[in-house]
């Protein structure tokens, strides 16, 4: 469900994306690219696609280009199929960003801070404040930690697989129903498309 067009505007013109841009740089062997070069590059090397909307999730941007369908605009006959779409790609808002990698997240980034913290905290109280006498007891609270730690990031990390699978099911559903629609004329995808981003500065 992207808009190719504005795929590549953003990784041309948004400093976001310099990264991509300059990746496709490297394999085009110049910098000024025209905009059906930039199409080329991102068909031949689905890595560099792959690249772009994992910015975007990470930067917490969506990579649902299309805008909801306009029920009342639309015939009787596939209004369900149109609520259908609309429900789907509210859900797929929603649970987009787990489609990045958990190794990657921002969860597992907290949950090195706070160990990080917490191994701080048990530095500070043994040698600052003279708490030898006390070290066994604050390591293993140190201990305990990096298990309730490591219970919560498999927690999450199921968290995210479960909801990347969900999030593919449907998407792979409402492309399937979008091209339904189209195909049977009832709508359009270019007039759904949504052609820039308000949160790009």
């Amino acid at each position: 469900m992207l808009n190719i067009d504005r795929v590549i505007d953003e990784i041309l013109h948004v400093g976001l994306y310099n990264l991509v841009l300059q990746d496709i740089q490297k394999i085009a062997k110049k910098e000024d690219l025209t905009k059906e070069e930039v199409e080329k590059i991102l068909k031949d090397n689905p890595q560099i696609l792959k690249d772009y909307l994992q910015t975007n999730v990470e930067y917490n941007l969506s990579n649902i280009h299309i805008k909801d369908i306009d029920t009342n605009r639309i015939e009787d006959s596939v209004k369900n199929i149109a609520d259908k779409i609309n429900k789907n790609l509210k859900i797929l808002r929603e649970i987009e960003k787990y489609t990045l990698d958990f190794a990657q997240s921002s969860t597992l980034v907290l949950i090195f801070s706070v160990e990080f913290f917490v191994l701080f905290s048990v530095q500070y109280f043994i040698v600052l404040l003279d708490l030898k006498e006390w070290q066994w007891w604050i390591y293993s609270f140190f201990a305990l930690s990096i298990v309730a730690a490591w219970i919560y990031a498999k927690k999450e990390q199921k968290k995210y697989q479960e909801n990347n699978e969900k999030f593919q099911r449907i998407y792979k559903e409402t492309v399937t129903l979008l091209n339904e629609l189209e195909d049977s004329g009832y709508i359009c995808r270019k007039d759904l498309y949504i052609e820039s981003c308000d949160e790009h500065i």
